[in-house]
């Protein structure tokens, strides 16, 4: 059988979360049976409390009937591996300018780690379901 809290900051982290979960359940309503493109960036994957957090949102919008897919980011490693092969990133208002020679690099590096199990949050990693890849 299930307890209550123990304690009041207890309490007060199960009212923050009934407060949330009030907020959100309009938005739920509204986006239930839509699909969310949700970009999984390069900074985030290198965190790994980051990763775990991102991993419970995407079930989350899952469990409330929102269909998510997670496309890769990768700008971090993009840019290790530019400066490894000493080739210059320009950008142009915060985007990445990619001539012919940066796009090879760029699909070196998203589809060495789109697939592996090593850049899935742990969470992931744990739930069993196989990574699919764009082709």
């Amino acid at each position: 059988m299930a307890q209550g809290p123990t304690n009041f900051g207890e309490t007060k982290h199960w009212l923050r979360t009934a407060r949330t979960l009030t907020e959100a359940l309009p938005y739920m309503r509204r986006y239930a049976g839509k699909t969310f493109v949700i970009k999984y960036g390069g900074h985030a994957m290198g965190d790994a409390e980051l990763a775990e957090i991102f991993a419970r949102d995407i079930v989350l919008l899952k469990q409330v009937g929102i269909h998510p897919v997670v496309v890769h980011g990768g700008g971090p490693q993009i840019g290790r591996m530019l400066e490894r092969l000493k080739i210059k990133s320009e950008f142009v208002d915060g985007l990445r300018v990619t001539d012919a020679e940066t796009v090879e690099i760029v699909e070196m590096v998203l589809s060495g780690t789109r697939s592996s199990p090593r850049s899935a949050p742990p969470a992931a990693r744990r739930s069993g379901s196989p990574a699919r890849t764009g082709t």
